[in-house]
């Protein structure tokens, strides 16, 4: 089956990559789509899935949205011991879909849309919810997603000078320390443990692999006052008593993490203040003050 082109196309990484789209153009996009989502414009159920091993999913992730004429899905899977054989935590297609016929269009690599889209998220939290003058990042878990959301980063916070990075691996943090000081021109300093990323930072991602049932390390005591936190590990390294130490605990779809309680992660963790979209549209205020 083909779209009514008669042609399906196919993109490789690469393809996609040499499309030349900049992380300024996906942050934009992907703050459209969020304003879209408060609108009423989005339909997106929670994504299901299957969990062949532990930790590990392979998720659908459909989603239609008709002003924008975009229909499809991503089928996407995260296997936390993928590192023991060379291979990525995250792979995955996206698929698209003529939203007239239905048909099959494109059949694209799901891996560096994954990356720049959920940095691109990132971003647009942080552009809200964010200090203004934040100039320290801490980042735990210096994989693809540590790359990409200090990227999407200085898109919205353009004083930021210093990056604290840490991961459990020194293989890993060097080869981030040398490629994103390259890529940045921005302080990259490595530290020993999850303590000192986070101890004198203004913003702090989390980016390690989503644990049912983690150990995580992260305290109240150890947060600068005012900061802005992204947790994409769920929980995995943050303690209850860190997260119900914030003032506003939002999230980009309550659904979706209610969905994701039902399956036992998220066990501690605050109410929940906003989805992004309302604060996006301003129906709730996001930062109100330093």
């Amino acid at each position: 089956m083909v779209g009514s082109s008669g042609q399906l196309l196919f993109l490789s990484r690469a393809d996609i990559e040499d499309t030349g789209t900049t992380m300024k153009e996906i942050v934009t996009t992907v703050e459209q789509a969020f304003r879209e989502k408060g609108e009423g414009h989005v339909e997106m159920p929670p994504k299901p899935g299957i969990h062949p091993a532990p930790d590990a999913f392979i998720h659908a992730m459909p989603a239609y949205l008709p002003r924008l004429r975009a229909a499809g899905i991503k089928w996407v899977s995260g296997y936390p011991d993928n590192y023991k054989r060379g291979l990525p935590y995250i792979s995955g297609l996206v698929v698209l879909n003529d939203p007239e016929t239905g048909f099959p269009i494109a059949v694209m690599d799901g891996a560096w849309i994954t990356a720049k889209r959920t940095g691109a998220a990132t971003a647009v939290a942080a552009k809200y919810l964010a200090r203004k003058d934040s100039r320290v990042v801490g980042i735990l878990g210096l994989g693809v997603q540590g790359r990409s959301n200090l990227e999407a980063l200085r898109e919205v916070l353009p004083s930021v000078e210093v990056v604290r990075a840490y991961d459990t691996s020194t293989i890993s943090q060097q080869s981030y320390v040398d490629d994103m000081a390259r890529k940045t021109g921005l302080s990259i300093q490595p530290v020993k443990t999850p303590h000192a990323a986070v101890e004198a930072s203004d913003v702090i991602v989390t980016a390690g692999p989503i644990l049912k049932n983690p150990n995580p390390v992260i305290v109240k005591d150890w947060l600068r006052s005012g900061v802005f936190a992204c947790p994409l590990d769920f929980d995995s390294y943050w303690k209850p008593e860190a997260m119900h130490s914030m003032g506003k605990f939002c999230t980009d779809d309550t659904e979706q993490l209610l969905y994701y309680r039902s399956l036992g992660y998220f066990k501690d963790i605050p109410s929940v203040y906003a989805d992004l979209d309302q604060i996006v549209l301003g129906r709730k205020p996001g930062r109100e003050n330093d």
